[in-house]
């Protein structure tokens, strides 16, 4: 049986992915506004918690 699992980006991808700046994307980590997970001593971001952080910016 075969487990899906969810994409994680780095924060250069999501940067990319927002056209921000790589560092943007970690005080929107470090303030709160954007969820995500620390594995050692990267951060991950899921395709859920993008979602919902851009949900939450245009409204």
């Amino acid at each position: 049986m075969k487990t899906m699992v969810a994409p994680l980006y780095t924060t250069e991808q999501v940067a990319e992915i927002l056209q921000i700046h790589p560092l943007t994307v970690l005080k929107y980590i470090k303030a709160g506004k954007l969820k995500a997970v620390k594995l050692g001593r990267v951060y991950r971001i899921t395709e859920a918690f993008l979602q919902k952080f851009l949900e939450d910016e245009t409204t």
